[in-house]
């Protein structure tokens, strides 16, 4: 059965600590040495759990003044989950288009001030990109190649302001609808992730 908004509910009230910023992105065809190999990454030691994970990129950002960033990473299948706490890399087009070349990348972001943005890409070419608040406004290959699924999934799409904002948790269910890989609680709190810094200047 298609997740929607409703079953990701849960980030924003157990993680709110990233759930306040952060960049989600699944990518299949690449293990994690070779996703950071194409994005010119650096090898830090591993991190478990997620809050450990916020932990060390704040203080990354604080030591190198915001130059570089700190990710994290798991292989789930044939995909690789990366996870930037208030990081944008996953969703700038000229990093990931190049970096897609023979993958699929979904990826999802929002910052502190609510802004976000969804995108999808297949082997350097752009399928569908969004912000998940503003749903009604697409680009890409192909806009309307998901809209059945984005309104079942519940993204909002009336001119009224929503009653509660889901627009977070409809691109976690998106994305899984789309790779089949599922972000759960405990594999936030209980994976070791490898863990790399990236240039972002």
């Amino acid at each position: 059965m298609m997740k929607t908004a409703a079953d990701y509910a849960w980030f924003e009230d157990d993680f709110p600590d990233i759930a306040e910023a952060y960049c989600f992105t699944l990518v299949r065809g690449l293990a994690p040495a070779e996703l950071m190999s194409r994005l010119e990454g650096r090898p830090e030691g591993p991190l478990q759990g997620i809050d450990a994970v916020v932990d060390a990129a704040f203080a990354q950002w604080d030591l190198e003044e915001g130059d570089r960033q700190l990710v994290a990473m798991a292989t789930l299948g044939d995909w690789t989950l990366l996870i930037e706490p208030h990081g944008y890399l996953g969703v700038t087009e000229e990093r990931v288009l190049p970096a897609s070349a023979r993958a699929s990348w979904v990826s999802h972001f929002v910052n502190i001030n609510g802004l976000g943005t969804f995108l999808w890409a297949e082997d350097q070419v752009l399928r569908l990109c969004f912000d998940p608040m503003f749903p009604e406004d697409r680009w890409g290959t192909e806009p309307d190649g998901l809209l059945d699924v984005m309104r079942r999934i519940a993204f909002h799409f009336d001119d009224d302001d929503p009653e509660t904002d889901l627009s977070s948790p409809a691109a976690f269910a998106l994305t899984e609808h789309l790779t089949g890989v599922a972000v759960t609680p405990a594999l936030l709190r209980d994976t070791t992730f490898t863990c790399a810094t990236v240039k972002i200047r």
